[in-house]
């Protein structure tokens, strides 16, 4: 049976084929092995997300990342993607040329959150970047803001190791709530959106873009006060603890004079 009929099957399809058909088993399990690989990925790509962030909260007292979604592409999706991008429908074509099989979205809490946790993760040894397309220094003409990467993560299996690619989109909070009501509107209605609605759009997204930054500046400030609030409280136990120390000695001194 061919790879194109294969992307084409439901789940439930495919496992009754894996009953009936013997030359089928081998290359469903070829393509489930596959998928196997980019979950695998995505899971690995998120543990890693997770420790960057609670270590962050540890040590700096702030979590940047607000949450995290993941997604593997359907298989139905595989395969209008090769089609669109004209290759042939056959396994090494969905490796090599199909880089957002697995999908990571990370919602960061403030703007300049984006750029730590991407340098975070890419400082990582065993992560390798592949691309990179920052639409937040440069926006989509929609105005849709992002910023995505493309990296490879190593997956180690039973003597042998896969590099698998992963798509990461790293955005903050306004930037996901417009990108998600865009996209909504765009592709989940039947109507077209017209030109004044997509000004419209743009509008709202450099608006939203503009209160980005204003609530960064607001936390860089609150910020500020919070260190110098805890350097003062910090200067405070040192005095104490110098002074309790200094009458300690003092007591030991007069027992000393009396004894």
């Amino acid at each position: 049976m061919d790879f194109e009929r294969i992307l084409q099957m439901t789940t439930s399809e495919r496992n009754l084929a894996l009953l009936q058909d013997e030359a089928f088993v081998d290359d469903v399990t070829e393509f489930l092995a596959i998928r196997q690989l980019y979950n695998a990925a995505i899971k690995q790509v998120r543990t890693k997300l997770e420790i960057l962030n609670d270590g962050f909260q540890v040590e700096h007292c702030h979590n940047p990342i607000h949450h995290i979604e993941c997604r593997l592409k359907s298989p139905g999706s595989m395969l209008e993607k090769l089609r669109r991008k004209g290759y042939p429908i056959e396994m090494q074509s969905l490796r090599e040329g199909i880089l957002d099989i697995a999908g990571v979205r990370v919602v960061c809490n403030y703007l300049n959150d984006v750029n730590l946790v991407a340098d975070l993760l890419l400082s990582q040894d065993d992560i390798r970047l592949l691309k990179k397309k920052d639409f937040i220094s440069n926006p989509k003409p929609n105005g849709y803001r992002s910023l995505h990467l493309i990296v490879s993560v190593p997956i180690f299996l039973a003597g042998t190791t896969e590099h698998i690619p992963v798509e990461i989109q790293i955005r903050t909070i306004a930037m996901d709530y417009w990108a998600s009501l865009e996209h909504h509107l765009k592709y989940k209605t039947e109507n077209d959106v017209s030109d004044s609605l997509k000004c419209r759009l743009k509008h709202d997204a450099d608006l939203l873009s503009a209160i980005d930054a204003d609530l960064q500046d607001i936390f860089c400030q609150m910020n500020v006060l919070n260190k110098n609030y805890y350097l003062y409280i910090g200067q405070m136990d040192n005095l104490y603890s110098y002074l309790l120390h200094l009458s300690i000695q003092q007591h030991h001194y007069f027992y000393f004079l009396v004894h």
